[in-house]
Protein backbone atom coordinates (compact mmCIF):
# COMPACT_ATOMS: atom_id res chain seq x y z
CA UNK A 1 0.00 0.00 0.00
CA UNK A 2 1.72 3.28 -0.70
CA UNK A 3 2.37 5.87 1.62
CA UNK A 4 0.83 8.95 0.41
CA UNK A 5 -2.98 9.16 1.13
CA UNK A 6 -5.95 10.76 -0.32
CA UNK A 7 -7.89 9.53 2.59
CA UNK A 8 -7.66 11.00 6.05
CA UNK A 9 -7.92 9.86 9.67
CA UNK A 10 -12.27 9.63 10.16
CA UNK A 11 -13.83 10.16 13.45
CA UNK A 12 -16.58 7.70 14.10
CA UNK A 13 -17.19 8.78 17.48
CA UNK A 14 -16.57 11.21 20.51
CA UNK A 15 -17.89 11.19 24.05
CA UNK A 16 -17.12 12.02 27.51
CA UNK A 17 -15.51 8.77 29.73
CA UNK A 18 -16.13 9.74 33.66
CA UNK A 19 -14.18 7.70 36.65
CA UNK A 20 -16.20 5.16 37.76
CA UNK A 21 -15.82 6.41 41.58
CA UNK A 22 -16.31 9.94 43.04
CA UNK A 23 -12.92 11.47 43.91
CA UNK A 24 -12.10 12.78 47.15
CA UNK A 25 -9.03 14.00 46.46
CA UNK A 26 -8.13 17.86 47.70
CA UNK A 27 -7.52 20.28 44.70
CA UNK A 28 -4.07 19.83 43.77
CA UNK A 29 -1.96 23.26 43.53
CA UNK A 30 0.55 23.66 40.47
CA UNK A 31 4.05 23.46 41.85
CA UNK A 32 6.74 25.58 40.03
CA UNK A 33 7.74 22.84 37.93
CA UNK A 34 4.09 22.48 36.45
CA UNK A 35 3.60 26.16 36.19
CA UNK A 36 6.43 26.48 33.89
CA UNK A 37 4.77 24.71 31.39
CA UNK A 38 1.68 26.23 31.15
CA UNK A 39 1.85 28.45 28.23
CA UNK A 40 3.48 25.04 26.12
CA UNK A 41 1.78 22.42 23.83
CA UNK A 42 -0.53 19.59 25.72
CA UNK A 43 1.82 16.27 26.01
CA UNK A 44 1.05 13.60 22.76
CA UNK A 45 2.50 10.04 23.32
CA UNK A 46 1.06 7.13 21.98
CA UNK A 47 1.50 3.11 21.27
CA UNK A 48 0.82 1.40 18.10
CA UNK A 49 -0.04 -2.14 18.21
CA UNK A 50 -1.31 -4.78 16.11
CA UNK A 51 -4.44 -5.46 15.64
CA UNK A 52 -6.37 -6.98 18.80
CA UNK A 53 -8.00 -10.58 18.26
CA UNK A 54 -11.61 -9.44 19.16
CA UNK A 55 -13.41 -6.99 17.20
CA UNK A 56 -14.50 -3.04 17.86
CA UNK A 57 -17.82 -3.54 19.37
CA UNK A 58 -15.65 -5.35 21.72
CA UNK A 59 -12.87 -2.90 21.50
CA UNK A 60 -14.25 0.29 22.22
CA UNK A 61 -16.64 -0.51 24.93
CA UNK A 62 -13.43 -2.46 26.62
CA UNK A 63 -10.96 0.60 26.46
CA UNK A 64 -13.94 3.11 27.83
CA UNK A 65 -14.45 1.01 30.74
CA UNK A 66 -10.57 0.68 32.00
CA UNK A 67 -10.19 4.26 31.10
CA UNK A 68 -13.08 5.60 33.66
CA UNK A 69 -11.49 2.97 36.45
CA UNK A 70 -7.99 4.16 35.60
CA UNK A 71 -9.34 7.53 36.12
CA UNK A 72 -10.41 6.84 39.35
CA UNK A 73 -6.85 6.00 40.49
CA UNK A 74 -5.90 9.09 38.73
CA UNK A 75 -8.77 11.76 39.17
CA UNK A 76 -6.62 15.18 38.59
CA UNK A 77 -6.88 13.67 34.72
CA UNK A 78 -10.73 13.75 34.86
CA UNK A 79 -10.36 17.60 36.44
CA UNK A 80 -10.00 20.91 35.29
CA UNK A 81 -8.06 23.56 35.85
CA UNK A 82 -8.56 26.72 38.25
CA UNK A 83 -7.36 29.99 39.04
CA UNK A 84 -8.40 31.42 42.42
CA UNK A 85 -8.65 35.34 43.35
CA UNK A 86 -4.98 35.46 44.60
CA UNK A 87 -3.59 34.24 41.39
CA UNK A 88 -2.92 30.63 42.60
CA UNK A 89 -3.94 27.73 39.91
CA UNK A 90 -5.11 23.73 41.19
CA UNK A 91 -6.17 21.03 39.45
CA UNK A 92 -9.68 20.79 40.74
CA UNK A 93 -10.47 16.74 40.60
CA UNK A 94 -14.24 17.84 40.09
CA UNK A 95 -14.95 14.17 37.69
CA UNK A 96 -15.49 16.25 34.87
CA UNK A 97 -14.33 13.48 32.62
CA UNK A 98 -12.03 13.00 29.75
CA UNK A 99 -12.54 13.57 26.18
CA UNK A 100 -12.21 9.74 24.66
CA UNK A 101 -12.31 9.93 20.32
CA UNK A 102 -12.77 6.54 18.13
CA UNK A 103 -11.55 6.91 15.14
CA UNK A 104 -10.76 4.51 11.58
CA UNK A 105 -8.09 4.94 9.03
CA UNK A 106 -8.64 1.85 7.33
CA UNK A 107 -6.96 2.63 4.34
CA UNK A 108 -3.47 2.86 6.58
CA UNK A 109 -1.24 -0.01 7.55
CA UNK A 110 1.17 -0.47 10.41
CA UNK A 111 3.74 -0.57 7.59
CA UNK A 112 2.68 2.09 5.89
CA UNK A 113 3.17 3.88 8.91
CA UNK A 114 6.41 2.88 9.69
CA UNK A 115 8.12 2.54 6.41
CA UNK A 116 8.33 6.06 4.93
CA UNK A 117 12.51 7.54 6.09
CA UNK A 118 10.43 9.99 8.10
CA UNK A 119 8.16 10.01 10.88
CA UNK A 120 4.75 9.94 8.28
CA UNK A 121 2.69 13.29 8.96
CA UNK A 122 -0.80 11.04 9.49
CA UNK A 123 1.01 10.22 12.88
CA UNK A 124 -0.47 13.67 13.96
CA UNK A 125 -3.77 12.93 13.11
CA UNK A 126 -3.80 9.94 15.14
CA UNK A 127 -4.03 12.54 18.33
CA UNK A 128 -6.46 14.46 19.41
CA UNK A 129 -5.79 18.25 20.80
CA UNK A 130 -3.49 19.41 18.05
CA UNK A 131 -1.42 22.23 19.18
CA UNK A 132 -3.42 22.63 22.35
CA UNK A 133 -2.04 24.92 25.16
CA UNK A 134 -2.00 23.40 28.66
CA UNK A 135 -3.60 26.63 30.09
CA UNK A 136 -6.30 25.62 28.18
CA UNK A 137 -7.37 22.97 31.07
CA UNK A 138 -9.09 25.77 32.31
CA UNK A 139 -12.00 24.97 29.63
CA UNK A 140 -11.81 22.01 28.43
CA UNK A 141 -10.35 18.90 29.28
CA UNK A 142 -6.86 17.94 31.28
CA UNK A 143 -6.75 14.68 28.72
CA UNK A 144 -8.20 13.35 25.85
CA UNK A 145 -7.80 9.66 24.59
CA UNK A 146 -7.78 9.09 21.16
CA UNK A 147 -8.64 5.22 19.67
CA UNK A 148 -7.85 4.52 15.71
CA UNK A 149 -8.94 1.22 13.63
CA UNK A 150 -6.27 0.94 11.20
CA UNK A 151 -6.41 -1.98 8.41
CA UNK A 152 -4.18 -4.29 10.59
CA UNK A 153 -3.61 -2.61 13.81
CA UNK A 154 -4.63 -0.06 16.21
CA UNK A 155 -3.20 3.44 17.95
CA UNK A 156 -3.66 4.32 20.96
CA UNK A 157 -2.93 8.53 21.51
CA UNK A 158 -2.83 9.95 24.54
CA UNK A 159 -2.94 13.83 24.90
CA UNK A 160 -2.62 15.28 28.23
CA UNK A 161 -1.92 19.33 29.61
CA UNK A 162 2.18 19.17 30.43
CA UNK A 163 1.20 22.02 33.57
CA UNK A 164 -1.00 18.58 34.74
CA UNK A 165 2.23 16.16 34.51
CA UNK A 166 5.61 15.19 33.01
CA UNK A 167 6.52 12.28 31.05
CA UNK A 168 6.80 10.06 33.92
CA UNK A 169 3.84 10.98 35.41
CA UNK A 170 2.17 10.05 31.80
CA UNK A 171 3.77 6.76 31.54
CA UNK A 172 2.89 5.54 35.06
CA UNK A 173 -0.84 6.37 34.05
CA UNK A 174 -0.43 5.00 30.70
CA UNK A 175 0.64 2.05 32.16
CA UNK A 176 -1.81 1.56 34.61
CA UNK A 177 -4.64 2.16 31.94
CA UNK A 178 -3.03 -1.00 30.26
CA UNK A 179 -2.59 -2.65 33.54
CA UNK A 180 -6.56 -2.20 33.97
CA UNK A 181 -7.51 -3.08 30.45
CA UNK A 182 -5.65 -6.55 30.40
CA UNK A 183 -7.31 -7.20 33.86
CA UNK A 184 -3.93 -8.07 35.95
CA UNK A 185 -5.30 -5.52 38.94
CA UNK A 186 -5.27 -1.69 39.07
CA UNK A 187 -2.84 -0.98 42.21
CA UNK A 188 0.45 -1.48 41.25
CA UNK A 189 0.99 2.41 40.25
CA UNK A 190 -0.99 4.00 42.78
CA UNK A 191 0.27 7.85 42.63
CA UNK A 192 1.51 10.35 45.17
CA UNK A 193 -0.47 13.35 45.15
CA UNK A 194 1.23 14.79 47.96
CA UNK A 195 1.91 18.64 47.94
CA UNK A 196 3.99 19.42 50.54
CA UNK A 197 7.30 19.71 49.25
CA UNK A 198 10.10 22.60 47.98
CA UNK A 199 8.59 22.51 44.40
CA UNK A 200 5.27 24.47 45.79
CA UNK A 201 5.38 28.19 45.88
CA UNK A 202 4.04 30.49 47.30
CA UNK A 203 4.97 33.15 44.22
CA UNK A 204 2.26 33.90 41.96
CA UNK A 205 2.53 33.60 37.78
CA UNK A 206 1.39 36.33 36.11
CA UNK A 207 -0.34 35.67 32.62
CA UNK A 208 -1.58 37.43 29.98
CA UNK A 209 -5.16 37.75 29.96
CA UNK A 210 -5.60 37.08 26.23
CA UNK A 211 -2.31 36.33 24.10
CA UNK A 212 -1.33 32.87 26.31
CA UNK A 213 0.62 31.43 23.75
CA UNK A 214 3.73 29.13 22.89
CA UNK A 215 7.38 30.62 22.08
CA UNK A 216 7.96 29.03 19.06
CA UNK A 217 7.07 29.13 15.62
CA UNK A 218 5.32 25.77 15.52
CA UNK A 219 4.23 26.04 11.89
CA UNK A 220 7.52 26.16 10.61
CA UNK A 221 8.61 23.44 7.81
CA UNK A 222 10.54 20.85 9.40
CA UNK A 223 11.73 17.01 8.96
CA UNK A 224 11.05 14.88 11.54
CA UNK A 225 12.82 11.36 12.10
CA UNK A 226 13.25 8.31 14.27
CA UNK A 227 17.33 7.04 14.60
CA UNK A 228 17.67 3.75 15.66
CA UNK A 229 20.62 3.12 18.01
CA UNK A 230 21.27 -0.84 18.92
CA UNK A 231 22.67 -2.01 22.57
CA UNK A 232 25.83 -2.47 20.52
CA UNK A 233 26.31 0.26 18.59
CA UNK A 234 25.82 2.71 22.02
CA UNK A 235 28.50 0.49 23.97
CA UNK A 236 30.53 1.11 20.93
CA UNK A 237 30.13 4.46 21.10
CA UNK A 238 30.50 4.70 25.03
CA UNK A 239 33.65 2.88 24.66
CA UNK A 240 34.93 5.28 22.36
CA UNK A 241 34.40 8.29 24.73
CA UNK A 242 35.33 6.98 27.48
CA UNK A 243 39.06 5.63 25.94
CA UNK A 244 40.21 8.32 26.83
CA UNK A 245 39.90 8.53 30.92
CA UNK A 246 41.22 5.16 30.94
CA UNK A 247 44.22 6.22 29.54
CA UNK A 248 44.11 8.81 31.75
CA UNK A 249 44.06 6.96 35.01
CA UNK A 250 46.53 4.47 34.08
CA UNK A 251 48.67 8.02 34.67
CA UNK A 252 47.27 8.68 37.99
CA UNK A 253 44.27 10.82 37.01
CA UNK A 254 40.49 10.05 38.59
CA UNK A 255 38.37 8.26 36.19
CA UNK A 256 35.02 9.79 35.17
CA UNK A 257 32.87 7.44 32.83
CA UNK A 258 30.69 8.64 31.09
CA UNK A 259 27.36 6.47 30.53
CA UNK A 260 26.12 5.34 27.33
CA UNK A 261 23.10 7.90 26.67
CA UNK A 262 25.57 10.80 27.53
CA UNK A 263 28.22 9.76 24.96
CA UNK A 264 24.85 9.69 22.44
CA UNK A 265 24.25 13.37 23.30
CA UNK A 266 27.51 14.22 22.60
CA UNK A 267 27.44 12.87 19.24
CA UNK A 268 24.34 14.78 18.37
CA UNK A 269 25.06 17.98 19.95
CA UNK A 270 28.51 18.21 17.41
CA UNK A 271 26.50 16.43 14.14
CA UNK A 272 23.80 19.35 14.23
CA UNK A 273 26.73 22.08 15.21
CA UNK A 274 27.96 20.88 11.88
CA UNK A 275 25.44 19.98 9.50
CA UNK A 276 23.70 24.42 10.99
CA UNK A 277 27.90 25.71 9.63
CA UNK A 278 27.34 27.97 12.15
CA UNK A 279 30.17 30.90 13.01
CA UNK A 280 33.35 28.76 14.78
CA UNK A 281 32.52 32.01 17.81
CA UNK A 282 28.67 31.40 18.19
CA UNK A 283 27.54 30.09 21.33
CA UNK A 284 25.57 26.74 20.95
CA UNK A 285 23.52 25.27 23.78
CA UNK A 286 22.99 21.54 24.49
CA UNK A 287 19.07 21.64 27.02
CA UNK A 288 18.61 18.46 29.13
CA UNK A 289 15.45 17.89 30.99
CA UNK A 290 16.06 15.57 34.01
CA UNK A 291 13.73 14.14 36.55
CA UNK A 292 14.52 16.20 39.78
CA UNK A 293 12.44 13.27 42.02
CA UNK A 294 15.68 12.36 43.24
CA UNK A 295 18.08 14.99 43.09
CA UNK A 296 16.54 16.72 45.49
CA UNK A 297 16.15 16.26 49.49
CA UNK A 298 14.00 14.90 50.53
CA UNK A 299 13.47 13.24 47.85
CA UNK A 300 10.18 13.00 45.99
CA UNK A 301 8.70 9.29 44.99
CA UNK A 302 8.99 7.67 41.31
CA UNK A 303 5.10 7.70 41.41
CA UNK A 304 4.86 11.67 42.00
CA UNK A 305 1.86 12.95 40.35
CA UNK A 306 2.57 16.18 38.43
CA UNK A 307 6.09 17.94 37.19
CA UNK A 308 9.23 17.35 38.48
CA UNK A 309 11.94 18.10 35.79
CA UNK A 310 14.51 21.12 35.12
CA UNK A 311 16.45 21.61 32.57
CA UNK A 312 20.20 21.11 32.50
CA UNK A 313 21.81 23.85 29.50
CA UNK A 314 25.07 22.98 28.58
CA UNK A 315 27.01 26.19 26.60
CA UNK A 316 30.05 26.12 24.36
CA UNK A 317 31.00 27.46 20.92
CA UNK A 318 30.66 25.85 18.07
CA UNK A 319 34.32 26.38 17.12
CA UNK A 320 34.80 24.03 20.39
CA UNK A 321 32.18 21.50 20.02
CA UNK A 322 33.64 20.98 16.64
CA UNK A 323 37.49 21.18 17.09
CA UNK A 324 37.48 19.22 20.39
CA UNK A 325 36.99 15.32 20.73
CA UNK A 326 33.66 13.90 21.33
CA UNK A 327 35.11 12.76 24.89
CA UNK A 328 35.46 16.40 25.64
CA UNK A 329 31.79 17.31 24.62
CA UNK A 330 30.59 14.72 26.77
CA UNK A 331 32.73 15.73 29.62
CA UNK A 332 30.75 19.43 29.30
CA UNK A 333 27.17 17.18 29.51
CA UNK A 334 28.63 14.75 31.92
CA UNK A 335 29.38 17.67 34.76
CA UNK A 336 26.72 19.37 34.19
CA UNK A 337 24.50 16.82 35.15
CA UNK A 338 26.72 16.00 37.96
CA UNK A 339 26.53 19.68 39.23
CA UNK A 340 22.53 19.60 39.53
CA UNK A 341 21.75 18.05 43.10
CA UNK A 342 19.45 19.38 45.88
CA UNK A 343 21.16 22.86 46.39
CA UNK A 344 21.22 23.38 42.48
CA UNK A 345 17.85 22.29 42.23
CA UNK A 346 16.69 24.94 45.14
CA UNK A 347 18.49 27.42 43.43
CA UNK A 348 16.97 27.38 40.63
CA UNK A 349 13.49 26.98 42.52
CA UNK A 350 14.54 30.70 44.43
CA UNK A 351 15.60 32.23 40.89
CA UNK A 352 11.65 31.15 39.71
CA UNK A 353 9.84 32.81 42.78
CA UNK A 354 12.24 36.14 42.11
CA UNK A 355 11.07 36.24 38.46
CA UNK A 356 8.42 33.99 37.90
CA UNK A 357 7.70 33.09 34.21
CA UNK A 358 6.85 30.15 31.59
CA UNK A 359 9.53 28.20 29.96
CA UNK A 360 10.22 29.19 26.76
CA UNK A 361 10.66 26.41 24.34
CA UNK A 362 12.22 26.79 21.11
CA UNK A 363 15.35 27.83 19.07
CA UNK A 364 15.83 31.81 18.89
CA UNK A 365 19.14 31.56 18.51
CA UNK A 366 19.58 28.96 15.68
CA UNK A 367 22.27 26.99 17.91
CA UNK A 368 19.76 25.13 20.36
CA UNK A 369 19.12 21.82 20.78
CA UNK A 370 16.83 20.08 23.40
CA UNK A 371 16.42 17.09 24.65
CA UNK A 372 13.27 15.56 26.40
CA UNK A 373 11.65 12.11 27.36
CA UNK A 374 13.47 8.96 28.50
CA UNK A 375 14.73 6.04 26.94
CA UNK A 376 13.72 4.83 30.66
CA UNK A 377 10.44 5.63 30.31
CA UNK A 378 8.41 2.23 30.28
CA UNK A 379 7.03 2.99 26.76
CA UNK A 380 6.90 -0.78 26.04
CA UNK A 381 5.30 -2.23 28.89
CA UNK A 382 1.84 -1.08 27.67
CA UNK A 383 0.20 -4.03 27.19
CA UNK A 384 -3.66 -3.88 26.86
CA UNK A 385 -3.86 -7.58 26.27
CA UNK A 386 -3.08 -8.12 22.79
CA UNK A 387 0.67 -7.47 22.91
CA UNK A 388 3.14 -4.93 23.36
CA UNK A 389 3.23 -1.99 20.81
CA UNK A 390 5.14 -2.49 17.88
CA UNK A 391 6.15 1.41 18.11
CA UNK A 392 5.74 4.66 20.04
CA UNK A 393 5.24 7.81 18.61
CA UNK A 394 4.19 11.35 19.62
CA UNK A 395 1.82 14.00 18.19
CA UNK A 396 3.07 17.31 16.97
CA UNK A 397 2.68 19.51 20.15
CA UNK A 398 5.96 21.36 21.53
CA UNK A 399 7.60 20.18 17.88
CA UNK A 400 10.47 22.90 16.51
CA UNK A 401 14.04 22.80 15.11
CA UNK A 402 16.38 21.30 17.45
CA UNK A 403 13.69 19.30 19.49
CA UNK A 404 14.85 15.88 20.32
CA UNK A 405 12.98 13.38 22.45
CA UNK A 406 14.53 9.98 23.67
CA UNK A 407 12.59 6.63 23.72
CA UNK A 408 14.13 2.88 24.34
CA UNK A 409 14.24 1.43 21.32
CA UNK A 410 11.19 -0.50 19.95
CA UNK A 411 14.10 -4.20 19.78
CA UNK A 412 14.18 -3.71 23.73
CA UNK A 413 17.78 -4.93 25.01
CA UNK A 414 18.82 -1.13 25.83
CA UNK A 415 18.42 0.18 22.46
CA UNK A 416 17.32 3.67 22.11
CA UNK A 417 15.04 5.31 19.00
CA UNK A 418 15.89 9.29 19.19
CA UNK A 419 13.13 11.07 17.68
CA UNK A 420 14.80 13.73 16.03
CA UNK A 421 13.17 17.47 14.56
CA UNK A 422 15.31 19.45 12.73
CA UNK A 423 14.94 21.68 9.50
CA UNK A 424 14.99 20.06 6.33
CA UNK A 425 18.93 21.43 5.50
CA UNK A 426 20.06 20.59 8.72
CA UNK A 427 18.58 16.84 8.73
CA UNK A 428 20.22 16.36 5.23
CA UNK A 429 23.57 17.59 7.05
CA UNK A 430 23.16 14.66 9.82
CA UNK A 431 22.43 11.95 7.50
CA UNK A 432 25.31 12.81 5.38
CA UNK A 433 27.64 13.00 8.31
CA UNK A 434 29.83 10.04 8.79
CA UNK A 435 30.36 10.25 12.32
CA UNK A 436 26.58 10.47 13.46
CA UNK A 437 25.62 7.71 10.71
CA UNK A 438 28.28 5.14 11.97
CA UNK A 439 26.28 4.88 14.93
CA UNK A 440 22.99 5.15 13.53
CA UNK A 441 21.39 1.14 13.53
CA UNK A 442 18.31 2.69 11.31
Amino acid sequence: MSSSFSTAVTTLSKRTVFPNQKSTLSDLKLSISDLNMICCHYIQKGCLFKTPSFPSNVLIPLLTNSLSRALSIFPPLAGRFITDSDGYIFITSNDAGVDFIHATAIELSVTDLLSPIDVHHYFKELFPYHWKINYDAHFSPIMAVQVTELADGVFIGCSVSHAAVDGTSLWNFFNTFAEVTRGVGNDSRVPDFRRENILVSNAVLQLPEDDIKVTFNYEEPLRERIFNFSYDTLQKLKSRVNERSLMENDNGYCVVEISSFQSLCALVWRAVTRARKLLETKTTTFRMAVNIRHRIEPKLTDSYFGNAIQGIATRAVAGDVLSKDLRWCAEQLNKNVKAHDSATVRRELEDWERDPKCFALGNRDGATIQMGSSPRFPMYENDFGWGKPVAVRSGGGNKFDGKMSAFPGSQGGGAVDLEVVLTPETMAGIENDPEFMFYVSG
